[in-house]
This record gives C-alpha cells, sequence and structure tokens, in this order.
C-alpha cells in the first residue's frame, strides 16, 4: 500500500487561511481609519464654525459664515461630501446671539460612509453618525463700530 504524500498542503493552507483572516483585518483597520478622519474634521468644523459665527456682525450672516467654514473644515480634511448640519444656539439671548455675555454653542452633526461595502448587502453603504460641540462666550466688552466711533 502505497502512502499518500501531503507535502506543500499546509503552505497552500496556511495562505489560504492567511487571505481569509488578512482581509477582515484590513477592512476594519480601514474603518476605523475613516471614522477617525471624520471625527477630526467634525471637531474642526464645530470650531471653525463657532469662531465665524461669533466674529460676524450678525446673527443672519454669521450662520452662512459658519456654514461654509464648517464645510471648508470638513473638506480639509477629505470629507467634503459628507453631509453636513449645523445647529447655532445662544444663551441667555437667544434672538441676539452677539450681544455682550451671550454664550454661542455649535453643534454639527455629520456621518461617515464605511468604505469598501458593496452595496448589494443591503442597500445603503454602512455608515458611522459624528457629532462635535463647541461652545464660544461673547465678551461683556465689544469693540464699538464705525458708527458708533466718536467724531
Amino acid at each position: 500500500m502505497r502512502r499518500h504524500d501531503e507535502d506543500g498542503s499546509a503552505l497552500v493552507e496556511l495562505s489560504w487561511l492567511g487571505i481569509l483572516l488578512l482581509v477582515p483585518l484590513l477592512w476594519i483597520v480601514v474603518s476605523v481609519f475613516e471614522v477617525q478622519r471624520g471625527a477630526f474634521a467634525v471637531s474642526g468644523a464645530a470650531r471653525a464654525a463657532g469662531r465665524a459665527y461669533a466674529l460676524a456682525p450678525t446673527d443672519a450672516e454669521g450662520k452662512a459664515r459658519a456654514e461654509a467654514a464648517a464645510r471648508q473644515a470638513l473638506s480639509d480634511q477629505g470629507v467634503g461630501d459628507a453631509p453636513l448640519h449645523v445647529h447655532i444656539t445662544c444663551t441667555p439671548y437667544p434672538h441676539d446671539c452677539h450681544r455682550g455675555t451671550s454664550v454661542i454653542t455649535v453643534v454639527i452633526t455629520s456621518r461617515v460612509d464605511l468604505p469598501l461595502m458593496p452595496e448589494i448587502l443591503g442597500g445603503d453603504a454602512p455608515s458611522f453618525a459624528l457629532d462635535a460641540t463647541h461652545v464660544v462666550p461673547i465678551g461683556q466688552f465689544q469693540e464699538a463700530g464705525s458708527d458708533d466711533a466718536a467724531p
């Protein structure tokens, strides 16, 4: 009776096992980096939007500047196509955010789609929701505008 020789089969099995374990591990690592990039982007967007809003002369212009600054901050991190929602609240003067001693709170919400997931598995690509908050106090003493300056 002749013995069946199995030389080299362990190498093939090890190679396939390595590939089967490496692909999911690689996807997890890439996904974690993508979520981290989105978290940095949203945090920077909240900070930039808060500053832009506080430096604007009016609340209406501040809202437009805050959204533009947040969109630019997301683009700088490479997630410019991510959905963006900017929510701004002020205390204790909710209708006059630029009044002295007001505190502006900017909340940015967005999401990052996880990479390399086929849409065949369930419609939309899976995503990870992200949000960040930044608080900007308005000082009690403010610089007088050119209209208020003494002649």
